[in-house]
C-alpha cells in the first residue's frame, strides 16, 4: 500500500524567478516556499547558489601577503604550544592538590594553613 508521491519538476525560469524574488524583492526563503508550494529545506537555497548572483555573500575571500601567513602559521604553533603547556601545567597542579589532599588525611591537619602560619611566623 505504498504510495508514490508525484515528483515535482520546475523550469528553469520559475527557479530562476523564485530566486529573483529572494535577491531583489527580499523574500525570505520561508515566504517563498509556501508561496510556491516549495517542499524540502534545501531545495531553494540550491537553486540560490545555482542561479543566484549574491551566491559569495557568506563566503570570506582573504588576500593576504606571504609574510602575515607565515605570521598566521608562527601564531598558530605558539597557540598550539601554549595550551599544551598549560595542558601540563594543569595536571601537574591537579597532582599536587591530590598528594596535599592525601597527606592531610594521613597527618590529620590542614597542610595548606599549617604551611601558610608557619611561613609567616619564620
Amino acid at each position: 500500500m505504498n504510495e508514490r508521491r508525484p515528483v515535482i519538476k520546475s523550469s528553469l525560469s520559475f527557479k530562476q524567478e523564485v530566486v529573483r524574488e529572494i535577491e531583489e524583492e527580499g523574500l525570505s526563503h520561508l515566504e517563498a516556499s509556501r508561496r510556491y508550494g516549495i517542499k524540502g529545506s534545501m531545495t531553494i537555497k540550491k537553486w540560490i547558489i545555482k542561479f543566484g548572483k549574491d551566491h559569495l555573500v557568506n563566503k570570506v575571500i582573504r588576500i593576504e601577503m606571504k609574510g602575515e601567513v607565515n605570521q598566521q602559521k608562527r601564531l598558530e604553533a605558539e597557540l598550539r604550544r601554549l595550551k599544551e603547556a598549560y595542558a601540563d601545567l594543569s595536571l601537574k597542579h591537579q597532582c599536587a592538590e591530590k598528594v596535599i589532599e592525601l597527606a592531610n588525611e594521613e597527618l590529620k591537619m590542614d597542610l595548606k594553613k599549617s604551611f601558610g602560619t608557619d611561613a609567616s611566623s619564620n
